[in-house]
């Protein structure tokens, strides 16, 4: 009988070439592992189905629904169980696609005409499904025509087989079947709490020019207390939404006649301010230099660098005559001739060019959501030109920014690094590209930080590193990203002269510690529920006296205040104390000063902050001191 060697939590084991992986898991792991919790395995890298047959050494793993690849395998084999039970109950819809996402699963339809009234009778549906236990089957074809047999009366699966490149299969379970590269939960018994959250129109591959799809999501879960769970966080999320409170705080807006481009109010306009006065502080202190540049750019400029064969489909394009000229989505070819100006040594490395412009990129309309997907935008964009010995430190300072400006300035946990690998369309060679991920993986060792890989999703000019970050609800946001390019600068001949007389290329770090600026907006507004450190608070302090005997007093504390830079308002108005306060509390005024005759007497404040709680007795002059050093030093709590 013919062995292989299988690596797994630490040790070799060796079993019959040809055994599964849940043979592994049910006779050499049974001790180790609780069987019933496993989905699938990571094969020498790559997921696969717990009855994949093992015919080679290598090294093993296993998922359950407590890991992030896991879940992805979880919700993709639940939106199977959503497309059998629509096709059970609406026999001539189309299934097109059903991919899981961050958070849950979709499935697109075409032929399909349901309302949110619909979404109880398909859950049931699928909750029978679940009950009747269906194996998911694996079904391999050896060429199109093979797969067409099944799946060429869908016009949709057949545009997808024709233009596919690699190999095709499909899973069944019971009478379902459906083509797909998995993989899957090993039946449909898994998911025992379902949960379809709502529906929405998406064209066919996200093009306007196809035929607009019924999209429905929903989320699932092994047991039903984690969809309890769920439910819980969503309401408290929605309480959350950056939309609302946007709205109820009149920090931002949107206007059909410039969809996907937000209106910062003057309210949110502070909130935007106050970032940039921050991150400029940060660029002076490690060495970048700001620059302003244009917006609009010739089609030869794109060409030199790429993005009109490879990004083309995501700018806006305009035309003067003849010639065509493109909005910028990001400032990298921009700096490059900036960096280009003037001849540069290897002494004068690293140039940090930072840049606030304006980026315009031609998002779908319907992907478009708040202030998190965008057409109009600015990053805390910066790109850092340096010799290839530089890149490690370089790399490990940003991380360490990154780490301090989160989980120190902002209280958020810096949850996760991803190192995104080689695209299948890429500039460049192998070689290159594999030089560059491990200069990456060398400088993230080196900084002590631990990463995963996303296989196949850098940039198409080079591998990036992604940090992910954690709001008080517990989603992860991505945020900081650096990537790693030698291909940019060497289009547009950005070269220094080295010790040897000799020009040599430099290479690019393309780097974003916030990224977004309006997206980073919509995060820390749900983070913070609305209730921004004093430093950011649209409205720092009001002062509300208790009658008109004390207004000359309130007024002069708010001049007082504006003259130090404190955000200050004057709340004496007809309504009562409890109304005014209240009011104040509705606009997250994190600082509340009530000042009566007794107040007054003493040269004292009353200070009441959105806990609820009162200080009495506070020095006047000790409370400005106090709310200058916060807002000075950016604390979180006052």
């Amino acid at each position: 009988m013919t062995t292989i060697r299988v690596h797994v939590a630490g040790h070799d084991h060796e079993v019959p070439s040809g055994s599964t992986s849940f043979d592994l898991l049910k006779n050499a792991l049974k001790e180790h592992a609780d069987i019933k919790k496993v989905l699938a395995a990571v094969w020498n890298g790559k997921t696969i189905d717990l009855s994949k047959k093992l015919e080679e050494n290598g090294t093993i793993s296993f998922l359950t629904f407590d890991d992030a690849e896991g879940k992805q395998v979880f919700w993709h084999s639940t939106s199977h169980i959503l497309a059998q039970a629509i096709k059970r109950i609406y026999p001539d819809a189309l299934p097109t696609l059903g991919p899981p996402i961050e958070e849950g699963f979709y499935y697109d339809f075409d032929n399909l005409q349901v309302t949110e009234a619909d979404l109880e009778k398909i859950e049931k549906e699928m909750q029978k499904i679940v009950s009747e236990n269906f194996k998911c089957e694996r079904h391999e074809y050896n060429n199109k025509t093979d797969a067409l047999v099944h799946f060429g009366s869908n016009q949709y699966k057949k545009e997808i087989i024709e233009g596919s490149t690699e190999a095709l299969s499909g899973y069944s379970q019971g009478e379902f079947l459906d083509l797909c590269r998995g993989p899957h939960v090993p039946s449909t018994k898994y998911p025992q709490a379902i949960k379809l959250t709502r529906i929405a129109g998406a064209y066919w591959r996200g093009d306007s020019k196809n035929k607009q799809l019924t999209r429905i999501y929903g989320i699932s879960y092994p047991s039903k207390d984690g969809l309890k769970e769920y439910e819980t966080l969503r309401a408290e999320a929605e309480k959350r939404d950056h939309r609302r409170i946007g709205k109820d705080l009149d920090l931002f807006g949107f206007e059909e006649v410039s969809p996907g481009s937000p209106f910062f109010y003057p309210k949110g306009a502070i909130i935007y301010n106050e970032l940039l006065v921050w991150l400029r502080e940060l660029y002076v202190k490690h060495g970048y230099q700001e620059v302003i540049t244009p917006l609009l750019y010739e089609k030869s400029l794109w060409e030199t660098s790429g993005h009109w064969a490879h990004y083309q489909e995501n700018m806006f394009i305009l035309k003067d005559g003849e010639q065509q000229y493109g909005l910028k989505p990001m400032n990298c070819p921009s700096h490059c001739l900036v960096f280009n100006r003037m001849g540069h040594s290897y002494r004068d490395l690293p140039v940090r060019i930072a840049d606030f412009a304006a980026l315009h990129r031609n998002e779908a309309r319907g992907a478009l959501g708040g202030l998190t997907r965008v057409r109009k935008f600015s990053q805390d964009d910066a790109h850092i030109f340096c010799r290839a010995d530089q890149i490690e430190d370089e790399i490990a300072s940003l991380m360490m920014l990154a780490k301090h400006i989160y989980e120190y300035v902002l209280g958020m946990q810096f949850a996760k690094v991803v190192l995104s690998t080689r695209p299948e369309q890429f500039l460049g060679s192998i070689e290159t590209w594999n030089e560059a991920e491990q200069q990456l993986k060398d400088a993230l060792l080196r900084a002590g930080i631990a990463y995963e890989i996303n296989a196949g999703d850098g940039a198409f000019y080079g591998p990036k590193i992604d940090a992910q970050i954690k709001d008080a609800l517990g989603r992860y946001w991505q945020t900081t990203t650096v990537q790693l390019d030698y291909q940019l600068p060497q289009r547009f001949e950005c070269a220094y002269v080295g010790d040897d007389s000799k020009k040599h290329p430099v290479v690019m770090l393309h780097r974003a510690l916030l990224g977004s600026l309006e997206r980073f907006i919509a995060v820390i507004t749900e983070h913070f529920a609305g209730r921004f450190p004093l430093w950011l608070a649209p409205e720092q302090v009001a002062v509300l006296p208790i009658t008109d005997g004390q207004r000359e007093d309130a007024i002069t504390l708010v001049a007082e205040l504006k003259s130090e830079g404190i955000r200050a308002v004057l709340e004496a108005g007809a309504d009562t104390l409890n109304k005014r306060i209240r009011d104040c509390q509705l606009r997250q005024v994190p600082a509340i000063i009530i000042l009566g005759d007794k107040e007054v007497a003493a040269d004292t404040v009353a200070l009441r902050t959105l806990d609820g709680n009162t200080q009495y007795g506070l020095h006047r002059k000790d409370f400005v001191e106090r709310v200058i050093i916060a807002k000075k030093t950016r604390t979180l709590t006052f």
